[in-house]
């Protein structure tokens, strides 16, 4: 098997509003989109030739792939129309021809050895299809996959309690041969208007050759903002320490830290990894940058700035005396002296963000702001768990947010004053 398809043309709504401006398969994990960490791991599973299927901002994504050199054959196909997942897939047909290949969704993240393990199981047992499973606690918002020895039996998507047959969903990679092609080609109109490729992989299962192969390592579907410091940790961990900027006598760096080109660490500075910093960044002085943080291309860390766990992108800076936690920050954002992203309730309970205008349980106990592209705020500002900035949002001085600012507005505190004689007595 040489050939892959990744299917990544969608609106990328839930990741709004770090996806205003760009897809979300280019937003960057431990340093890289997205994308290419999915492509690095093809290529090394021996994959030769990989077409991409885009829609959304679908120039900026190409582009991003094409500055890079890659050992595989990368092309391209635009689904200008977004009629679904089996819509999509159907335009790889040509691509892919009469051989085999993986077709897989561009938001899924896997571990070591996923792509080699799925290609030996479809080649040995010969299926029309193999699908890729995962156990999961909660698998109600998946396809939730019935497995029998080896076999797919059934493929329910978000199931009802009555209808949970298993805790394994439907990771989202399938290794296909031609039967899809034909099964594609008759699956009709979902309830919701759309054309599903598990519409399609389930008149593949009634036929009875559908495989279904358990994922060696670790799966993450990524959806929403917060899944992104999920996978930022798990590569993270798997980075190795370089140094290539300048670091200045008097900073402290610990564990495996990556230090891009012309970034300079300044003296006082103390980083405990993982970390990556992207080159031509500026971090202190007298900063504290924990575990898990991913800084993108020119980002500046001023004085006195504590960050943990979290994903900055480019060209974004944070003012003296600010703390960042837990969050992710957009490009080109400027963050004013003092800013504080709170990330914990006082109750302990788990943080609810607002996604495509309804409240959704992140699921994690430790939340910060997500803050898109061109953002301002004023020194002083505050920030709950889980609000969300959208992009070009600002706020005034002293202004505490307890809710999310839409798109290009600006939030200002107004506060009583008093003005009273001095009493120098």
């Amino acid at each position: 098997m040489k050939k892959a398809v990744i299917l990544a043309a969608g609106d990328s709504t839930r990741m709004l509003p770090l996806s205003a401006n760009q897809p979300k398969h280019l937003l960057p994990i431990a340093g890289k989109p997205l994308i290419f960490h999915t492509m690095e791991a093809l290529e090394k599973a021996g994959i030769r030739e990989t077409l991409v299927v885009y829609g959304y901002h679908a120039e900026k994504l190409r582009e991003a792939v094409e500055t890079q050199s890659w050992k595989m054959k990368i092309s391209f196909v635009n689904q200008k129309e977004r009629k679904g997942t089996a819509h999509a897939a159907g335009h790889a047909k040509k691509f892919v021809g009469k051989s085999d290949a993986i077709l897989m969704y561009g938001d899924v993240m896997v571990g070591p050895n996923t792509f080699e393990g799925l290609i030996e199981r479809h080649k040995k047992r010969g299926f029309d299809l193999t699908l890729s499973v995962k156990p999961i606690e909660n698998p109600s918002a998946y396809g939730v996959v019935k497995v029998q020895r080896g076999k797919a039996k059934a493929l329910i998507e978000k199931p009802e309690p009555e209808q949970m047959v298993s805790n394994q969903v439907n990771a989202g990679i399938y290794a296909i041969s031609a039967p899809l092609w034909e099964a594609i080609e008759k699956t009709e109109l979902s309830p919701r208007g759309e054309y599903e490729i598990t519409d399609s992989i389930s008149m593949l299962i009634e036929q009875g050759n559908v495989g279904a192969y358990s994922l060696p390592s670790w799966w993450l579907d990524i959806g929403k903002p917060w899944d992104l410091l999920e996978a930022n940790k798990l590569y993270l961990e798997q980075q190795e320490a370089q140094i290539i900027g300048r670091v200045e006598n008097g900073a402290v760096l610990k564990g495996n830290v990556f230090i891009g080109e012309d970034t300079t660490v300044r003296s006082g500075a103390y980083i405990e990894g993982p970390v990556f910093i992207d080159c031509e960044s500026v971090i202190g002085p007298n900063c504290y940058v924990r575990p898990y943080n991913c800084l993108g291309k020119r980002v500046k860390i001023g004085n006195a700035v504590e960050i943990k766990n979290s994903i900055i992108m480019d060209d974004t800076n944070v003012g003296h005396l600010s703390y960042v936690g837990d969050s992710i920050i957009g490009q080109r954002s400027n963050l004013g002296a003092g800013t504080i992203t709170a990330n914990l309730r006082h109750d302990d309970r788990s943080i609810f963000v607002t996604v495509r205008s309804e409240r959704i349980n992140s699921g994690r106990r430790k939340l910060g702001a997500i803050i898109g592209d061109d953002v301002k705020t004023g020194i002083g500002t505050s920030i709950s768990p889980g609000v969300v900035l959208h992009q070009g949002a600002q706020t005034g001085v002293g202004v505490i947010l307890e809710r999310d600012i839409p798109p290009n507005k600006l939030v200002i505190a107004r506060q009583q004053q008093v003005v009273m004689d001095t009493d120098h007595k």
